[in-house]
């Protein structure tokens, strides 16, 4: 059938439309973000239930409409339960799906930032840890363009102590550049250096204390929100 198309990805949102249907967005490993309608979803003994929950890992297919697309198929990969009954791990994993639904392009195919979520929702429910969700938002400004400078001042060039942060420049200041960046411990430098650097592994089995991953965590959302130009609106909770 012409328009039709069958895709796997993880459920980023829903929201209700009209009394029984809802709008769901998915991203998808082979199509990108897909904004699709779900029919009857709402009622009693749909067909989809709740295999459309946001982070479920879905297999599905839909009918190519002009602005919605329309569900007609789906089957749970993984409903990543584990995420919904912690409530540690429900508010990051919201927070890494609104990242990725603000960052992700309508039908415009990015199976490295599909990859990237799935692996980072199965990790976070494996390993529950804010360090995950912090090295996701690192990774997703790396991914999108944004990659972190921490081996050398992102103005002058110069070498460390790294003493301040500069969201524009996307990278550490030197003592001499200090002014106008947003102060940042040598130790939380060492941390992004390390998640960005290839050493992500390591962070995760063995996550900074509370401060310096608080710090590291604060300074991803609002990178994220400098380069996407938009609120991170979960971030509240984290």
């Amino acid at each position: 059938m012409s328009g039709l198309y069958r895709d796997q990805g993880v459920v980023l949102r829903s929201i209700k439309l009209g009394e029984a249907d809802r709008i769901v967005s998915i991203m998808s490993q082979g199509h990108g973000k897909v904004r699709a309608v779900a029919k009857g979803i709402r009622k009693t003994g749909s067909k989809f239930g709740a295999r459309l929950e946001p982070a479920s890992h879905v297999a599905f297919q839909c009918y190519k409409g002009r602005e919605l697309d329309i569900v007609t198929q789906v089957e749970t990969i993984d409903a990543n339960r584990a995420l919904r009954e912690h409530y540690g791990c429900l508010t990051h994993s919201v927070s890494m799906l609104e990242a990725v639904d603000q960052v992700a392009l309508e039908r415009e195919a990015n199976p490295a930032l599909y990859r990237m979520l799935e692996r980072a929702l199965r990790t976070l429910a494996e390993r529950p840890s804010p360090a995950v969700s912090t090295a996701f938002f690192w990774k997703l400004l790396s991914l999108e363009g944004f990659h972190p400078v921490v081996d050398a001042c992102a103005r002058c060039g110069g070498e460390g102590p790294f003493k301040a942060w500069d969201l524009g420049e996307g990278g550490v200041l030197c003592a001499s550049c200090v002014l106008g960046g947003r102060p940042i411990t040598p130790e939380s430098a060492e941390v992004i250096s390390r998640i960005v650097g290839g050493g992500l592994n390591g962070v995760l089995a063995d996550p900074p204390d509370d401060r310096v991953l608080s710090e590291v965590e604060r300074l991803a959302i609002s990178s994220l929100e400098y380069h996407s130009e938009r609120r991170l609106k979960s971030a509240t909770l984290l």
